[in-house]
């Protein structure tokens, strides 16, 4: 079941079911659509930049939990896959704060769907990483601040617009508020890169 990420087309198809399901008011298809489509690549960011198997099962577990149970109250402001990642984002460093703390998950009771997704997702993901040969460049990304990790991943792996990577790290605001965070950002990507240039010039990667 493990997939690397829903490319351009597939994704627009997916956003297209999820509010057309979202707006038949069926919000148990709409998550479980959802969370079949976009499950493995969240996963695969969490366990990414958490580095624990643990701490990216309870964040997904969570993650999971809430978006069955926010979907509702989803306004549309973004696309479903920003508001995913800011959901995914948020579980993280809860799970990561509250280490060894049993997490919420769907039930089988709720939606047994979406209970036997979220660990199927789980057990496929991790056993294509674990089986997944890092390159270089991973390992040097693995010694940048996890904050700017996390900037990386979203605008060079998931390739996020920048507002909505504005809207996943700093939350979601006014659209000029948003355009404001977002040159900060870019700003700061560029920092980020040069920082990456210089690791890897010093493992002798880059001349």
């Amino acid at each position: 079941m493990y997939d690397p990420g829903v490319d351009a087309a597939d994704r627009a198809e997916l956003e297209r079911l999820i509010r057309e399901r979202f707006d038949a008011g069926d919000f148990a298809a709409a998550a479980t659509a959802a969370i079949r489509g976009y499950g493995p690549e969240l996963f695969g960011f969490l366990i990414g930049l958490a580095g624990d198997e643990q701490i990216a099962s309870d964040a997904f577990a969570a993650f999971c939990a809430d978006l069955w149970r926010d979907l509702p109250r989803f306004r549309w402001e973004s696309t479903f896959r920003t508001w995913a990642y800011m959901i995914a984002r948020h579980q993280l460093y809860r799970a990561s704060r509250e280490r060894g703390r049993r997490r919420r998950e769907v039930t089988p009771s709720e939606s047994p769907e979406v209970a036997a997704l979220a660990v199927q997702i789980r057990t496929a993901t991790l056993e294509h990483l674990r089986t997944e040969t890092k390159d270089a460049f991973a390992e040097l990304r693995a010694r940048l601040d996890p904050d700017d990790q996390m900037l990386l991943v979203l605008r060079v792996d998931k390739d996020l617009e920048w507002r909505d990577v504005a809207r996943i790290l700093n939350g979601d605001k006014a659209p000029a508020a948003l355009d404001r965070d977002a040159a900060a950002l870019r700003k700061r990507f560029e920092r980020v890169k040069g920082r990456l240039r210089d690791l890897a010039r010093e493992a002798g990667l880059m001349e």
